[in-house]
């Protein structure tokens, strides 16, 4: 066989796709269509690398807060700037915020902004504005009521989405020192320390992508064969006038690579306009920017080569079982029985392929990311070979009905891989899926905690920078909307000297008796007491420093800004009677130790020194209450920082790969959904004329519909079933590799495969009208 023979057929092919009239040009729409989903996903795949590097690298790019910067390690000149994190919360979404006051001329500005706003105004990223003009912004504006006098390019934001500002303050200098406010000279040097995931999560992450890719590749192939029937009657009369059954199957290859190479045109088509429209969606509180959406050019070369080859491979291998001669084709005989032993040799080669990585958890190193690419695939793929097989065995064994039943189960009988295909896709997700979820079901207590706060004392907790007046700001908490009990205490440090880098020092708490009480168990309290107290992380300098009268040094850090030395009206001599009281555990979930100090036994002045927190007991029942407190946290300071309790803390990395699963999850479902639409309208369209004979003849609608039916339950079914072995067992493996124990959360596997049926019912309920149209007597009709 010579390349030129192969070139000449399936030019051939080709020319028949275009010039078969009709007939053909749906057939090719309709391949092209199923083909261009999933092309376009692929694309999508393909620059996802790029936008997360793209995301990364702005993030990196207007990082402020880095190890290397300090407010001592930088003195004031013309090119510092002020910068103080004022992040926060409007009810689920993350808002990003800075304060800025430039102390020269030459003051680095953040990317994206063009000039620096003065104080009371500020700009905000695109997504900001136009919450804050929305009646959905209400309480949001509370909060930022400056004047918006610009936007934030998107050089200075991670996504389109993202809410972000900037706004211009003055007297920023006075809070040097605090943990929200840093004196910079450039923006953009990050400390990357910290990054980087351990094996367990690199092998999640590799997973969910092969996961998520998998039934895409397997729509692609099944796509190709749309109108395979029709196509396969047609190549009978090229029999007829000469041509051999290899001239055949290479023309047929033909008409298929003519169906993908327009698919790819629409996906390009496709994923171009997805990617224009990009910034206007958010998926899981993701979004990008289009310029993101930029895949390399050696991804997109190998998805254009891979699926016109994908094209010609899947027919020539389904040609196999089609004998095309001169006067027919020989396809609705019975088949001959399918054979199951080389069909298992995939599913096992992939657990032999995983089963050398068990046991190595995250002190293993990292696993093999071919060995467990190929393991996945072999093992899901396994299902797609497989499925044909239980169809057939299991269709074969089934008895009598009613009509319906009947003409359902002899099509399946004469076209049961017809079936399977449809079914391939959905049961590979489902596997993939139920696999997923085992895994991070069975991972997720090593990256989850229980959270040490007493949610049954205080729901909310807000931290505020120095010289704050706790009296005022428990007053305005406690008038709050919402709000039902206040804790609030005031801390900083002592030392027996001004200077605390020798000698003794220890914490200090502030607070009325009551909240001291959450801290400890007082003998007896009064305005002006003092109590010791140890706890965990304070020793003996407690003991020290309480000795009768002893004179002691507010701020002893030296953390007030412009100070060289500790000021002498911060010196503060204790009360020779020092009570002694046991720590107990507080509602933040630690046990303080070192001073408890009542508001009436510090020295004027005392309070500049002290930073003040209040953890608030509020009714969740109020609507928008976690925003109202915030509101007011940020009258009462601007630098404070508000904080929900939850019952669990979980790792930041472990929740985005989560958040990256649901969101490609729900692209590949998207895909699913309208690939099996489309494979259903193009199943029906091969069975207009049967259809509408049996109208013709008396059969009922009725009948016909139930029979339609049953000829997709069937083999969902049957694939769904199949769908849960695998995934269990893929599940278990992949438990076995992160070293954890294998456990099945049967709720959350029957929940997948629920979700697997219902996009089967809603495409099926999708197909009724196109069904019912299909069985008027017209269909009869033919050119």
């Amino acid at each position: 066989m010579t390349a030129r023979q192969w070139s000449r057929d399936l030019s051939m092919g080709l020319r028949f796709a275009f010039s078969g009239g009709r007939e053909g040009w749906i057939r090719v729409v309709l391949t092209a269509v199923g083909v261009g989903l999933g092309v376009a996903l692929l694309l999508v795949t393909t620059a996802v690398p790029h936008a997360l590097a793209a995301r990364t690298d702005r993030a990196d790019d207007r990082m402020d807060r880095t190890m290397l910067n300090t407010a001592k390690a930088l003195p004031r000149s013309d090119r510092t700037v002020l910068v103080a994190d004022v992040d926060t919360t409007y009810r689920d979404k993350d808002v990003y915020g800075r304060e800025l006051e430039p102390e020269g001329a030459d003051a680095p500005l953040p990317p994206g902004v063009d000039a620096f706003p003065a104080p009371g105004e500020m700009v905000v990223s695109p997504a900001l504005r136009a919450l804050l003009d929305s009646a959905d912004g209400e309480l949001l504006r509370q909060r930022l009521p400056d004047r918006v006098v610009g936007t934030i390019g998107g050089r200075g934001l991670l996504g389109s989405r993202e809410l972000a500002f900037y706004r211009g303050t003055e007297g920023l200098a006075a809070k040097l020192g605090g943990q929200s406010v840093i004196r910079i000279d450039r923006f953009g040097e990050a400390d990357r320390s910290g990054d980087g995931l351990d094996p367990v999560l690199l092998l999640l992450t590799l997973v969910v992508f092969v996961v998520l890719l998998t039934p895409v590749c397997v729509f692609v192939a099944t796509a190709v064969r749309f109108g395979g029937d029709r196509r396969d009657r047609r190549l009978a009369a090229l029999r007829l006038v000469g041509a051999d059954s290899a001239t055949a199957r290479r023309i047929a290859a033909g008409e298929a690579l003519a169906g993908a190479v327009l698919g790819l045109l629409c996906g390009a088509a496709c994923f171009l306009g997805c990617r224009r429209l990009a910034d206007r969606f958010e998926l899981f509180g993701l979004s990008v920017l289009p310029g993101d959406l930029d895949p390399s050019a050696a991804l997109v070369l190998l998805v254009a080569v891979c699926v016109p080859a994908a094209a010609v491979a899947v027919t020539l291998l389904a040609m196999r079982r089609v004998v095309v001669e001169p006067l027919g084709v020989v396809r609705t005989a019975r088949p001959a029985r399918r054979r199951l032993w080389w069909r298992l040799l995939l599913p096992v080669a992939g657990l032999g392929l995983l089963a050398t990585l068990m046991g190595r958890g995250t002190t293993g190193g990292n696993f093999n990311q071919y060995q467990v690419s190929a393991g996945v695939v072999l093992l899901l793929a396994g299902v797609t070979v497989l499925l044909p097989w239980v169809v057939d065995a299991v269709v074969t064994r089934l008895g009598s009905g009613g009509v319906a039943w009947q003409l359902a189960v002899r099509r399946l009988q004469l076209s049961g891989s017809t079936a399977s295909r449809m079914v391939n896709g959905i049961a590979v997700a489902v596997a993939g899926a139920i696999a997923l979820q085992m895994l991070f079901t069975g991972v997720e207590p090593a990256y989850t905690s229980a959270s040490p706060q007493d949610l049954t004392r205080a729901q909310m907790q807000v931290s505020t920078s120095r010289g704050v007046s706790v009296a005022q700001a428990s007053a305005e908490f406690a008038a709050t909307k919402g709000v039902d009990r206040v804790y609030a205490y005031a801390e900083g440090m002592v030392a027996d000297r001004p200077d605390a880098d020798s000698g003794w020092s220890t914490l200090l708490t502030v607070g009325d008796c009551a909240a001291l009480r959450t801290s400890a168990k007082l003998p007896s309290c009064h305005d002006g007491d003092v109590f010791t107290v140890r706890g965990e992380d304070v020793g003996d300098d407690t003991e020290a420093l309480a000795e009768r009268g002893h004179r002691v040094y507010l701020d002893p850090y030296d953390t007030l800004a412009g100070s060289e030395a500790a000021d002498a009206s911060l010196a503060w001599t204790l009360p020779r009677r020092v009570k002694r009281a046991v720590s107990v555990m507080n509602p933040v979930g630690e046990h303080r130790g070192g001073l408890l100090v009542t508001p009436g036994a510090l020295p004027g002045g005392a309070g500049a020194t002290l930073t003040a927190t209040f953890l608030l007991r509020v009714d969740d029942s109020v609507a928008d209450v976690h925003d109202r407190v915030r509101n007011t946290a940020a009258r009462v300071d601007p630098l404070a920082r508000t904080a929900v309790w939850s019952e669990t803390d979980q790792s930041h990395k472990f929740a985005s790969i989560r958040t990256g699963l649901l969101a490609g999850a729900a692209c590949v479902l998207t895909l699913i959904g309208a690939s099996l639409l489309v494979s259903q309208l193009e199943q029906l369209r091969e069975r207009r004329r049967l259809l509408s004979a049996l109208v013709a003849f008396g059969t009922r609608r009725r009948t016909l519909t139930l029979s339609v039916l049953w000829q997709t339950a069937i083999p969902v079914a049957l694939g769904l079933a199949l769908a849960m072995l695998a995934g269990l067992a893929l599940g278990a493996v992949l438990l076995r590799m992160a070293d954890e124990r294998v456990s099945v959360d049967w709720a959350s596997v029957l929940a997948m495969t629920g979700i697997g049926a219902g996009v089967v019912l809603a495409v099926t309920l999708l197909s009724l009208p196109p069904l019912l149209r299909l069985m008027r007597p017209d269909g009869l009709r033919t050119e």
